[in-house]
Order: structure tokens, then sequence, then C-alpha cells
């Protein structure tokens, strides 16, 4: 496969997380619990970092909720989880990191909106009060800019001069340049106060797919800090994931991007987790990172009018995320392999000799009997009832025999 080099841009160290300069693309999620109520946002803390979360934004916008941030990050610590928690503010972000210097301490990151960190004359001084805060605690600073919420004085200064051109650019144009001018402002300006450029990330989030492309690309071009990807809103269900592969999979093909995040509308009750699994399955079908075995099915068609291999299929695929979390220190590499789950003759044969185990099941009218392939040989035909429970079955010896950490490596692990 051929992978475009990744942008070198300055590596920032997010807690224990390195973001930028050569590092991994990081997956990045946010809670959408109320951080006041600590029970709750450590719980979903935990629920996102088990699925891969290697970062955690929370919410920080009122007094109570900065007042919880300490007692969140402690309960993590106790239930052994080290993630680190980016603190998201708004508006009034100067004024709680002033009154909660424990809040302030507690985060591993700070999230600055130029757009909402004050107005007029309000402004600079907030900003660089923000700033000083992250310079006095040692931490780095994501400044985001969001389309919706873009700094008015930059745009209006943008719009002015636009206007005194003989040939003005259309408006779309003006604000991609507005957007993109007020983080690299913003960003100069955090230098100037004492922020250095690997305690800088940047991010540049608007809705629409074809303009974030746009945006991220002038940006990167005029810029070497470590850059964060995302739509700002991208929808529910199937639109969001597309709309976030197609901008984020352009983009890091390209080379820019340094850390993740897919803000996917959840559905009522759904878990938060889906947007930290699409994240993760985007960069693994990329060839970026691996972070679960991979399941390659076949879509059906008139030969495979049974669900059963459909079934099996979403078993096995539910079964390897399941496990990851254990095998991710018992069995290193196993996030590489691939396992295939195919409906018929046509190509179950093909495929499965392809991948590192395969199971060709049998479609309408065939025989009843399915060959499991490992490493390209055919190993055993299964039949009868019980076929998924044995093809689960040796799934597990599979990466038990090819994949486990010998005695001295375990022992390097636990002591």
């Amino acid at each position: 496969m051929s992978i475009s080099l990744r942008k070198i841009t300055h590596q920032v160290s997010v807690g224990n997380v390195k973001v930028g300069g050569g590092a991994p693309i990081v997956v990045q999620s946010m809670t959408n619990t109320d951080t006041a109520d600590i029970t709750s946002t450590v719980k979903q803390i935990i629920e996102l970092s088990t699925a891969g979360s290697e970062l955690v934004r929370i919410t920080v916008n009122n007094e109570e909720a900065a007042a919880a941030v300490p007692e969140i990050r402690n309960q993590l610590v106790k239930a052994g989880y080290s993630v680190p928690i980016v603190g998201d503010f708004h508006f009034n972000g100067h004024k709680l990191l002033e009154k909660y210097p424990d809040c302030a301490e507690a985060l591993d990151k700070y999230r600055i909106n130029p757009g909402n960190v004050g107005r007029g004359k309000s402004r600079d001084p907030q900003f660089q009060q923000m700033v000083e805060f992250a310079c006095r605690y040692n931490k780095p600073v994501r400044i985001g800019v969001n389309g919706g919420s873009l700094d008015q004085a930059v745009f209006t200064r943008l719009l002015d001069e636009n206007r005194a051109l003989t040939n003005p650019e259309p408006l779309p144009a003006v604000t991609r340049k507005a957007i993109v001018l007020s983080a690299l402002e913003s960003a100069a300006k955090a230098e100037e106060i004492g922020l250095g450029k690997d305690q800088i990330i940047l991010s540049c989030k608007i809705s629409n797919v074809q303009e974030l492309i746009s945006i991220y690309k002038d940006l990167s071009s005029r810029c070497n800090y470590a850059l964060h990807l995302g739509l700002t809103e991208a929808g529910m269900g199937s639109k969001g994931i597309v709309s976030s592969s197609a901008a984020l999979s352009v983009l890091m093909q390209q080379g820019i991007g340094d850390t993740i995040r897919i803000s996917l509308t959840p559905e009522p009750g759904a878990s938060r987790t889906q947007e930290v699994i699409v994240g993760q399955e985007i960069l693994q079908t990329m060839g970026f990172r691996s972070f679960t075995p991979m399941v390659i099915s076949c879509p059906g068609c008139g030969r495979t009018t049974s669900d059963y291999f459909q079934k099996l299929a979403m078993d096995i695929q539910s079964y390897l995320r399941d496990q990851m979390p254990i095998w991710r220190t018992q069995y290193p590499g196993v996030e590489e392999m691939e396992v295939a789950v195919m409906g018929c003759v046509v190509n179950g044969p093909g495929e499965s000799k392809s991948a590192n185990i395969g199971i060709s099941l049998p479609g309408t009218g065939e025989t009843p009997v399915a060959p499991v392939y490992e490493d390209g040989e055919k190993t055993v035909t299964l039949k009868g009832d019980h076929i998924a429970e044995e093809f689960q079955g040796i799934v597990q010896r599979y990466i038990e025999t090819h994949y486990s950490v010998k005695e001295e490596q375990q022992e390097a692990v636990t002591s």
C-alpha cells in the first residue's frame, strides 16, 4: 500500500501522549455529560478510554464544572486510567482558571476558541490571561477556530480589505482566509506571551467537507504547528461517518493531521464510543495505524439468501473488539490480523486464503460445509449446527499460538 509521508510538525506532549513530530495520529473524543456530575463524567471517560480514545475532552463551562475537575482526575487515577483530559473553555475560561487553580493543574491541555474568548477590548487581555495560565502550569493549548464562532474582528478586517480590491473575492473565500488567519494570529500571540511552538496545536474546523479540505491545505502550507482534524459537526449516522471519512482521509493522505476527532451526533441513548471506533477504523482502513483485527466480509447476493454469514461476521467483529483491551498487552501485533468471513464459493476461498484466518461459508444450494484457512492453507472443514462457536474457538487458538508474548517478555511487562 502506498501511503503519503506525514508532514513533520512540532511535537506536543499532552500528558503521556505525543501529538505531532512524526508520532502516530492520535484519536480523541469528548464527553457529553454534565462535567459537574462527577460520577457520570468519570464513567464516560473510562468508556471512551477503554474504546481507544487517547485524549478525552470535557466541557469546563461554569464554576461547578471547574470545581469537579480535580476529583474527576483523582477518581480516574484510582481506577487505573491515565488518559489525558482536555478542558474545553469558551467565554469565561480566564475566570475559571484563575478561581480554580486545582482545575488548571489537573487538566492536561486547554482548548481555547479565539472567537469565544472575548469581544472588543476584552479579547486580547482575556486570551493573554488564559495563555499565561498555560505557561504557569506548563500545559499545551489547542487554539481551535470554528466557522460557526469565527473571531468577528478578524473577519470584519478581511471583509473591509476585500471590498477595497478591484476584483473582490467571493464571501466563502474570505471566510476561509479569516478562519486560517485567526488561528495563525492567535498562535503568534500565544508565542509572544511565552507559549512554545511545542505547546501549540491548531485546528480550523467547519462542517463543509470541501471547505475543510481547502482550509487545512492552506493552514498546513503556512505553519509547522501540530494540527487537529475534524468537522465541526459531522452529523448523525452514516452521513456523519461518510463526511468525516471523506474529509479526513483526503487530508491525511496528503500528510496533513496529527490528531483527529469524529464529531458524530449520537442517537438517543447510544454509546458515545461510536465516534472513537469510527476514528480508529478510518486510520486503520487508510493504513496509518492498527487498533483491532480487521474482519473482511462480503456484502451478500442471491447466492447468500441466508443471513448466517452476516451474523457470524458481526459476532466475530464484536468478539475481537471486545477482547482488545486484554489482547493489547497479551498478544502484541494481534491488531494487524485479518479475519475473513465469506458467504459463498465465488470469492470465499480466495479471500479466506488471503487473510490470516478465514472461513468460507456455504451459499444457497452449496454443500453445507465451511472450510477454514489459516495463513493460506486449509486446516479444517466445519459442518453442523455449531460452526460459529467452533470458528470463534479456532480464531482464539490462532491468536494464542501466533501472537503470544514470550515468557521473558511477559515477565518484563508485569514487573
